[in-house]
């Protein structure tokens, strides 16, 4: 079984103010014993043939990767080409998976209070499209919004994974999945289509929630202002 995080954020982030380079992701999911990673850049795709090699040496495999906004929600294209960058509607997400069926496109984050959250009106309206619903490591024993998440997997017979929608490396390791498959991307992205794949996941204290939160709500608004005064000054 092959330890697998599927949601990561790092310095090439281009809406986020990310601490750590992809590298230094590569370095700590191995100390925890990771075997495959996906970094997964707001509205960025992340090729990952120019860190494969040093990932590979450290036993990571890395995957392909974006979170894509569609009508203001996100979803996570996951082994497709850096053409899934410019998806621009639902209906081009099943352009894109007909075109190229290795590719896995999980919803994250579904039913939680965020504007960028599917929820079950879309959920509902493009269920076709999703290969596996997403159980978030933000959560604590007394506030949880990965039950609706998990009871809609059930109702369409969709697989889970856990992932940790990692923007702080302490983040990292709380939520993860185990994929049964051969450590390459295909085999691993073809196993958790098939249901090959198990939740492992254990609640945060209010402390770490609260201050990884506010650590992600920081970044966030330092990213956008950042990107918005390049724009000014592009202009």
């Amino acid at each position: 079984m092959l330890k697998v995080e599927l949601h990561c954020h790092t310095d090439i982030d281009p809406s986020d103010l990310i601490p750590y380079s992809t590298r230094e992701l590569i370095d700590h999911a191995a100390r925890l014993g990771f075997h495959a990673i996906a970094v997964t850049p707001h509205d960025g795709y992340f090729d990952p043939s120019a860190d494969a090699e040093y990932a590979r040496a450290r036993g990571i495999v890395l995957i392909a990767g974006i979170e894509r906004t569609l009508q203001g929600k996100h979803v996570l294209l996951l082994n497709f080409p850096a053409a899934c960058a410019r998806v621009r509607t639902f209906g081009d997400i099943a352009a894109l998976k007909a075109a190229h069926p290795g590719g896995l496109v999980v919803a994250p984050h579904a039913f939680y209070p965020n504007p960028s959250a599917l929820r079950r009106t879309l959920m509902d309206r493009h269920a076709p499209l999703f290969d596996a619903i997403e159980v978030n490591a933000m959560y604590t024993r007394v506030i949880d919004f990965n039950p609706a998440a998990i009871e809609w997997a059930r109702q369409q017979d969709l697989p889970l994974v856990g992932n940790s929608d990692l923007h702080t490396l302490a983040h990292l390791g709380r939520t993860y999945s185990l994929v049964d498959a051969e450590p390459n991307v295909d085999a691993i992205c073809a196993a958790i289509r098939q249901g090959r794949v198990e939740v492992r996941t254990t609640p945060v204290s209010h402390l770490h929630a609260g201050w990884t939160f506010g650590q992600m709500v920081v970044r966030g608004a330092v990213g956008r202002l950042r990107r918005l005064t390049r724009g000014s000054a592009a202009r």
